[in-house]
C-alpha cells in the first residue's frame, strides 16, 4: 500500500504558473495551497485544480513555508514554488517510492531531487549539473533553515536520493534575473549583519570569478551556449551586490 502524500505550495499573485505546477502534483493525496492574499486568479486556479486553500499572511519565506507544513494531512510532504514542476516520470518515480515505504514511513527523513533551471530563453541542457534540493520529507522531522532569502527545508535524519528532476520556470529575461537578484542581495543585508560577516572588501574582489569559473565550468554552463554564460555573468554579480551592499551597510552605521 503507497504512503500517503501532502503536495504543498505558497502562493502570493502566481497565475502565470500555477495551473503548470498544480497539474504535476495532481498524483498527491493531498493538494495544499497556503495563500497570502493573492488578488489575481491564484485562487481560481486552485478551485480549478480541487486544491484546498488556507489564508495565511506572509511571514517570510521559511515561516510561510514552515506553516503550510504544518497544515499537511499527511506526515510525507512534497513542497513546490508556485514556479516549480514535475515530470511525469519524476512523478512516476516518486508514486514508486511511496509505494515501496514501510507504514511508518522509513529511517529516511527526506530526499533530494535535483532542478532544472530556466535559463532565460531556455531550458538547462543534457549535461549541466543540476543543484539538487531536499524537497519530500516527513514533516515530523523537518524544520526549516533560517536564512531570510533562501530558507530551505532541514530534517533530522538520512537522506535519500531521487533521480527524477523537477522544473524551475524561473527568471524568462535578463531584466527579471536581475531585479530578483537586486531584491535578494538586499534583503540579506541585515542577516549578514548580525552574523558578524567579515572581510566583505576582500570577498567582493575574490568570491565573484570563483563563482563564475565554479558555475561556468564545473557546474558546466558552458553547454547552455549564450543563456550559460549570462547566467554564470548575473551570479557573479550577485555574489559582489551581497558583499558589496554589506559593506555599504557597515558605512552606514559607522557613520550614523
Amino acid at each position: 500500500m503507497s504512503q500517503p502524500l501532502s503536495a504543498i505550495v505558497t502562493t502570493l499573485n502566481n497565475a502565470a504558473t500555477l495551473g503548470k505546477c498544480l497539474a504535476s502534483l495532481r498524483f498527491a493525496d493531498e493538494l495544499l495551497v497556503v495563500d497570502s492574499g493573492s488578488s489575481d486568479a491564484t485562487l481560481a486556479i486552485c478551485a480549478e485544480h480541487g486544491a484546498r486553500v488556507l489564508h495565511h499572511p506572509f511571514a517570510g519565506y521559511g515561516p510561510q513555508k514552515a506553516y503550510a507544513a504544518s497544515q499537511a494531512r499527511h506526515r510525507l510532504v512534497l513542497l513546490l514554488d508556485a514556479d516549480e514542476w514535475l515530470p511525469a516520470e519524476t512523478a512516476a518515480e516518486i508514486q514508486r517510492l511511496l509505494r515501496g515505504l514501510p507504514e511508518d514511513g522509513g529511517a529516511i527523513a527526506g530526499w533530494r531531487l535535483p532542478r532544472r533551471e530556466q535559463i532565460f530563453w531556455q531550458y538547462q541542457a543534457p549535461g549541466t549539473r543540476l543543484n539538487r534540493y531536499l524537497r519530500l520529507f516527513d514533516r515530523q522531522r523537518f524544520r526549516m533553515s533560517a536564512n531570510p532569502v533562501h530558507a530551505a527545508p532541514e530534517v533530522d535524519g538520512p537522506v535519500g536520493e531521487i533521480q527524477g528532476c523537477f522544473v524551475h520556470d524561473g527568471e524568462p529575461d535578463i531584466h527579471t534575473k536581475v531585479a530578483k537578484i537586486n531584491a535578494y542581495s538586499s534583503g540579506l543585508v541585515a542577516d549578514k549583519l548580525a552574523r558578524g560577516s567579515r572581510w566583505a572588501k576582500l570577498r567582493c574582489i575574490v568570491y565573484p570569478p570563483f563563482f563564475f569559473v565554479r558555475q561556468y565550468l564545473f557546474k558546466r554552463q558552458f553547454v547552455n551556449g549564450w543563456a550559460g554564460f549570462v547566467q554564470s555573468v548575473v551570479g557573479a554579480f550577485y555574489v559582489f551586490l551581497k558583499y558589496a551592499k554589506l559593506d555599504e551597510a557597515r558605512r552606514r552605521r559607522t557613520d550614523a
